[in-house]
């Protein structure tokens, strides 16, 4: 029986539930000519509900999220074919050393506890780390591919 699409809609707190174990995104920026600009990345969701990326200053979607903060990031299951969904929101852009402290929480929403945060921190630093924090306004479905309900049931 072939596998039949789905968009289910979700509050806010089934977003969150959602995007919490996930840590591959795509992440849509806006380029100075206004066409899309999109990096793949690893991403973490804050105690606070925001979306996380771990860059550098110099990275294309540091430098257009600073001109155009509205961003996209579709955040996508482990699995290629697992369901996924698309966040809008508006990108707030942290260097050092203000970016440190959101570096951490990042790395938390990850990977759990660092078995040294001083060097974790020292690296931060000497790496000149910058952080985007995604503030979330507003997001699709969660959905999964596959053919529409009408052809999945023939």
């Amino acid at each position: 029986m072939p596998k039949t699409a789905t968009a289910d809609k979700v509050e806010l707190s089934e977003l969150l539930d959602f995007v919490r174990p996930r840590h591959r995104g795509l992440l849509a920026t806006v380029r100075s000519d206004g066409r899309p600009q999109l990096s793949p990345v690893t991403c973490g969701l804050t105690p606070a509900g925001q979306i996380v990326v771990s860059t550098y200053p110099e990275r294309a979607k540091i430098v257009n999220a600073r001109r155009e903060p509205n961003v996209s990031i579709c955040v996508l299951s482990d699995d290629w074919d697992g369901p996924y969904v698309q966040v809008d929101g508006r990108a707030e852009v942290l260097d050092m050393p203000e970016a440190l402290d959101g570096l951490v929480e990042y790395y938390r929403a990850i990977s759990g506890e660092h078995p040294d945060w001083d060097d974790y921190r020292a690296a931060m630093r000497r790496q000149g780390k910058s952080l985007l924090r995604i503030h979330i306004d507003r997001w699709g479905p969660i959905a999964t591919g596959g053919f529409p309900a009408r052809l999945a049931n023939d």
